[in-house]
């Protein structure tokens, strides 16, 4: 190995200088003072001997970092010469060099492929600095923008100002919404940022997805689950009064003719006002559903104000607490102090009595039912409040349609209270989501 025949080189060289630095001294000491003479001679060329080696070893190894930062891949040291501990040294530099340029060949060829993926991917990536270079941008990045050459987010002015705006203010874990147009088309673009740390400095990794067909989709879906709703519900209303109108209309005809006021008998008269009554209860009902469907529909903009939330847990026990079951269950109420939130207090009353009531009802006088009301503020910043229950949790197959308007499976329901819901805390700018484990735990979460 180098290694060895360079530490006996040197240790060969030491003993030299040692042996002569005895006998230097033995001589001196002697008063022998010619061969103390020679023998400090003898010294000072070895000491010459040993750092023109050591310098020339060092400025070789030297030269090799050097290369090695100046990214040098034509590097050579020859390994033909006469000195040994040099021929193995070079050797050895060479060896090295070699693994560092197989190791830069591999990672720019994983490189290349990760960009090569980026590139081709369906959603655009963009990383910026905090001096607002793009550093990189993929294909479908430059085709949602409709801009080519992204160099900086200055350059989205010409795309559109809010669309600048918005990247250059996005925050770490930020998500946003915009809707750009261009001569062709409007597309719905979600714009998320997430932070990304290199050794050189600090990067923004902005994703941006086309989500117009996404939600096309699920605007056709909501539709067609509405449309069924309403048809299920406003058939169920005209069907008896079709029926009933038809049935009436038979007791005063007879071969398609009208019978006679004589031939009228008190039994069609009877049943004619029970058909009535009924048409009339009909009628109610397909009047008290559109009057519903008003209520959907004409909810006012939020008066927001900044609210305790621990107050509005309070509220809303009492509001309960004259529900069947509720002295059957046991309400907690946990909330960060001091929590706040900016909302219109009659709206968000409005959804958090109404939660609370259907997991009053879900529980069903369970005597080890719980109620848990739960406020907090998460890593973002984020407001966030619970309405959790130990009830039977909601089926799969219906999770996904309970937001979906005049959906029910109570007997007496409208089904509009959690779409109203869920349309209030989209007016606040929020969201109402559900997550459930059947027979173990349900939660509503709110967020702000």
């Amino acid at each position: 190995m180098a290694s060895k025949t360079l530490y006996f080189r040197l240790i060969l060289k030491v003993f030299f200088i040692v042996c002569a630095s005895l006998s230097f001294a033995f001589f001196y000491l002697k008063s022998q003072y010619d061969f103390s003479i020679y023998m400090g001679v003898i010294i000072a060329i070895q000491m010459l001997l040993l750092i023109q080696f050591l310098n020339k070893t060092n400025r070789k190894i030297a030269y090799f970092f050097n290369a090695v930062e100046n990214e040098d891949s034509t590097i050579y040291f020859p390994e033909n010469i006469r000195n040994k501990s040099l021929t193995e040294l070079n050797k050895s530099l060479n060896r090295v060099n070699l693994l560092i340029q197989k190791i830069k060949i591999e990672n720019k060829t994983q490189e290349q492929y990760y960009h090569s993926i980026l590139k081709q991917a369906s959603i655009g990536v963009l990383t910026i600095n905090e001096k607002g270079h793009i550093v990189f941008a993929n294909t479908m990045a430059k085709t949602s923008l409709s801009y080519e050459h992204l160099t900086h987010v200055s350059q989205l002015k010409k795309v559109d100002v809010k669309l600048y705006k918005l990247i250059s203010g996005l925050k770490p874990f930020d998500q946003k919404l915009i809707q750009l147009s261009n001569e062709r088309e409007v597309i719905e673009l979600t714009i998320k940022g997430t932070p990304l740390v290199t050794s050189s400095e600090k990067l923004i990794l902005v994703t941006i997805q086309n989500i117009h067909n996404e939600l096309n989709d699920k605007e056709v879906d909501s539709w067609i689950r509405l449309i069924s709703v309403l048809t299920h519900e406003i058939m169920n209303s005209i069907a008896p009064i079709t029926s009933l109108s038809e049935t009436l209309s038979g007791f005063y005809r007879k071969d398609s003719l009208e019978i006679q006021p004589k031939d009228i008998t008190e039994k069609s008269i009877s049943d004619t006002i029970k058909g009535l009554d009924i048409i009339k209860n009909q009628g109610d009902s397909l009047i008290n559903f559109v009057s519903s469907y008003r209520s959907l529909t004409g909810i006012p903009n939020p008066e927001k104000q900044l609210l305790q939330v621990q107050e509005l847990f309070e509220k809303v026990q009492i509001l309960v607490s004259q529900e069947e079951g509720f002295n059957q269950v046991r309400f907690t109420l946990n909330t960060t102090k001091n929590l706040e939130v900016f909302a219109d207090e009659n709206q968000l009353m409005q959804v958090l009595v109404n939660l609370t009531k259907n997991a009053l009802q879900s529980l069903n006088g369970n005597a080890e039912g719980v109620i848990e009301l739960t406020g907090e503020k998460d890593s973002y910043g984020k407001i966030k409040i619970y309405v959790i229950d130990n009830g039977p949790g909601i089926p799969k197959e219906i999770l996904d349609q309970i937001f979906v308007p005049f959906f029910t499976t109570k007997e007496t329901g409208t089904g509009i209270g959690l779409s109203l819901s869920k349309h209030i805390l989209r007016l606040h700018g929020g969201s109402l989501h559900v997550t459930t484990r059947q027979n173990e735990r349900t939660a509503f979460a709110l967020t702000f």
